[in-house]
């Protein structure tokens, strides 16, 4: 695999952060796949580059080799691995297998194992643990309930929930039938809740009575009655006490606690699951894109590809093995719930924890993490970058012996956050900063225990991912700024958007850039180390004077500075009798206390012009006290954007606090 010159990437830094023992690099699940792989098709892997040319350029063989080495359960596997391999989309994996998703995540149930399947704290409030047995009787009573409400293959079954172990529960016990889970996360508003459920029709809606939330319950038993109102399409809520042990529920339609329901359903002890066979393209689970410039789109996702990923992402990029103990701090509403809880069929337990990372100043997770001997520690960037601000620093307090790897994503994590990590939570660990998205319910980029970590850089591309970045003309390009593709199929492309019959809005999605080519929309550049740098969505990259700046850019520079919690940047059309003239302004987020005076205006400027370049100088700034964030803690640039312009932002539920867009409206500042 050819490397390009270092020294055409300002971003190359030649000495790692992090280097694998030898030891680890042969213990690990890829040297032990790729001994796999030499032995079965006598091909040289001695190196990822070489393993990862092989991946690509032998799909159907990769994917096989990654379903034997994991241990799929299947009914049958087939002799076709993939077909229409030239067709994208339209590639079919695994045409001919049977399988059910469920039975390989409960594969760790016989009656003896009383190890932990999943531990679950609510904020300092709950904590509670499920072993393995425990886990598969809970399956098997709900799966059994909802067969005699008459679900079948197919039909939808929606949570509006906390990250709790009934959330688990019920999308593992839809999945034994064949039935479709879809959820939200428990802080979303009624219409964002309605716009997503509303499209999908659910037969079985599943809610708590409310969350946890920075030490406060937050009820949310209103909402759950008035999405039940309004969707006719449900014929049995099921309410679990979460936040009060006795709820009252008697003006929610159809409305029954956890246990009556299953106590009227299904009286006698667990039996035995049955798990339906279903075909590898059987859909599993609908997603949604954020909803920011519309109705959300309704993404659906096959049981096999969703597997097949997320065991190959699980044990040969995170090392995950039986009995590793990983986390993620993600809400339902977030693929990382979907990727996480798919940790169950590589034997790990789930840490779940519902509740504000910042109990006890971000000191809670971390708790966790050393109580429970974590392996693996997953938290968005943003967390990262606000712990850094706060000067909290784990390594002094916690010695997280077993904690192995560190995942970071949601965002670009700068390279400040790299060094944060390594001098403040601990030193010896792989720093997994990771890439991928709701659209895929996986990763095209992110990490390996057998790699180093340079500053800054996401490790590697994944094996069975041919990512390449291309410019504006569709050529693949190295140590140069570009979109992100992939040119060849992979198995968790999503099946069909829901309500696209003709497929149309599929195709928009990702594939009318580059005909052929699935698109994603980050804007990034692949290193000299094979790893990759991700500067933000392309969608928001700014164009001052034509010159392409990716907006992860200019906030590692601003939020390096003391005086600044965050930031967010857009392109105003400047002057507006201009067509195609625009101009940066930034708006910041101080730290209390802090007054954006001249000096720090100024102060700002010259940080961000010595460490970039004069373009990346923004033409204005501006302070703001507030944010808007999507519900998944995204910053949404594009929705200030439309703000600014006295455009529509169409879809404000799709926002955790839309107020904070009024802070941008009608500002003087940007008149002149």
């Amino acid at each position: 695999m050819s490397h390009s010159n270092p020294n055409a990437n300002p971003n190359a830094n030649d000495k790692p952060l992090w280097i694998p023992k030898p030891a680890t690099i042969a213990a690990s699940h890829m040297t032990a796949f790729a001994r796999a792989v030499h032995s079965r098709y006598c091909v040289n892997v001695d190196s990822y580059a070489s393993l990862h040319a092989w991946s690509i350029d032998h799909l159907d063989d990769f994917w096989n080799a990654v379903w034997d080495y994991t241990r799929v359960i299947a009914d049958t596997k087939g002799v076709r691995g993939l077909i229409d391999e030239d067709k994208m989309p339209g590639a079919q994996f695994f045409p001919d297998a049977k399988l059910n998703f469920a039975e390989n995540l409960l594969r760790r149930s016989n009656v003896s194992d009383a190890t932990d399947a999943i531990v679950f704290w609510g904020e300092n409030k709950v904590k509670r643990r499920l072993s393995h047995r425990d886990l598969y009787d809970q399956v098997a009573r709900t799966s059994q309930a909802m067969r005699a409400h008459g679900v079948q293959a197919g039909d939808r079954i929606a949570g509006f929930m906390p990250n709790m172990p009934e959330t688990v529960i019920a999308a593992l016990a839809a999945a034994t039938i064949g039935a479709v889970w879809t959820s939200c996360s428990a802080d979303f508003g009624l219409q964002g809740v309605l716009d997503r459920f509303g499209q999908v029709e659910p037969t079985i809606l599943f809610a708590a009575d409310g969350y946890f939330g920075a030490g406060k319950v937050i009820p949310t038993l209103d909402t759950v009655r008035a999405i039940a109102a309004n969707l006719p399409s449900v014929k049995c809520v099921v309410i679990v006490p979460y936040v009060d042990e006795h709820p009252l529920i008697d003006n929610i339609a159809h409305a029954a606690l956890w246990a009556d329901w299953l106590q009227a359903t299904t009286p006698d002890a667990p039996g035995e699951i049955t798990f339906t066979s279903l075909p590898f393209n059987h859909p599993l689970y609908i997603m949604y894109s954020s909803g920011t410039t519309g109705v959300p789109k309704c993404i659906v996702h096959s049981a096999g590809g969703t597997l097949l990923m997320h065991l190959k992402e699980h044990q040969l990029h995170g090392d995950i093995k039986s009995g590793d103990r990983v986390f993620y701090y993600t809400t339902c509403g977030w693929m990382m719930w979907n990727w996480l809880i798919t940790a169950l069929a590589s034997d790990a337990t789930l840490l779940l924890y519902d509740g504000s990372p910042f109990v006890n100043r971000g000191s809670i997770l971390f708790d966790f993490a050393d109580e429970e001997g974590m392996t693996h520690f997953g938290v968005s960037a943003k967390f990262l970058d606000a712990l850094a601000k706060l000067n909290v620093a784990p390594i002094k307090t916690y010695p997280l012996e077993k904690l192995r790897m560190m995942l970071s994503t949601g965002s670009p994590l700068a390279p400040e956050g790299f060094d944060y990590v390594y001098t403040q939570i601990k030193r010896d660990l792989c720093l997994s900063s990771i890439s991928g998205g709701t659209d895929l319910i996986a990763l095209f980029a992110g990490g390996a225990m057998t790699l180093p970590v340079y500053r800054g850089e996401l490790q590697c591309l994944q094996l069975g991912m041919a990512v390449a970045v291309f410019n504006e003309a569709g050529k693949s390009v190295r140590g140069e700024k570009g979109e992100l593709v992939c040119t060849k199929p992979f198995p968790t492309m999503p099946l069909y958007f829901w309500n696209d019959p003709d497929n149309k809005r599929y195709h928009q999605a990702y594939f009318e850039r580059f005909p052929h080519v699935w698109h994603h929309g980050d804007y990034c550049e692949i290193t000299a180390h094979d790893g990759l740098i991700i500067y933000g969505r392309s969608d928001a990259v700014l164009n001052p004077g034509g010159v392409r700046i990716g907006t992860a850019e200019i906030y590692r520079q601003v939020e390096a500075l003391d005086e600044i919690e965050e930031s967010i940047v857009i392109g105003q059309d400047w002057p507006p009798e201009r067509s195609g003239s625009v101009r940066m302004v930034l708006f910041v987020r101080l730290r209390a206390g802090e007054l954006l005076t001249d000096q720090l205006i100024k102060k700002i400027k010259k940080h961000i012009r010595i460490n970039t370049t004069p373009h990346h100088v923004p033409a204005k700034i501006l302070q703001v006290t507030d944010i808007p964030r999507t519900r998944n803690g995204k910053i949404v640039e594009l929705a200030v954007r439309n703000v600014v312009h006295h455009e529509a932002v169409k879809n404000r539920e799709a926002l955790a606090n839309p107020e904070a867009l009024t802070l941008f409206e009608n500002r003087l500042e940007l008149q002149n």
